[in-house]
């Protein structure tokens, strides 16, 4: 949030029943691109949900950067587990 207005968004999925959890989108307005927010969003995910293991099924230039520096790795698959949990949108705060 910035000035109560929504800057990014993560959407993911998360199951604690399989300890992996799978970020499908990540959006950062363009003035806040380069000025850390997507590494304190992503390091929120991983206090939020400690012991899971992230992937992402993102690759685009804009992202790719940001999920190496934080070692998360690209999956193949759509990345849904057999517990059908649904993707979760949440705020890019810090």
């Amino acid at each position: 949030m910035h000035i109560r207005r929504v800057i990014g968004r993560v959407t993911y999925r998360a199951c604690e029943a399989c300890a992996e959890g799978v970020i499908t989108d990540v959006t950062l307005d363009e003035p806040f691109r380069d000025c850390g927010l997507g590494t304190r969003a992503l390091s929120r995910l991983h206090s939020q949900y400690p012991g899971i293991t992230w992937r992402t099924t993102l690759d685009t230039r804009l992202t790719r950067a940001l999920l190496r520096r934080m070692r998360v790795p690209r999956t193949t698959g759509g990345g849904n587990c057999p517990h059908g949990r649904p993707g979760v949108a949440a705020p890019a705060r810090g």
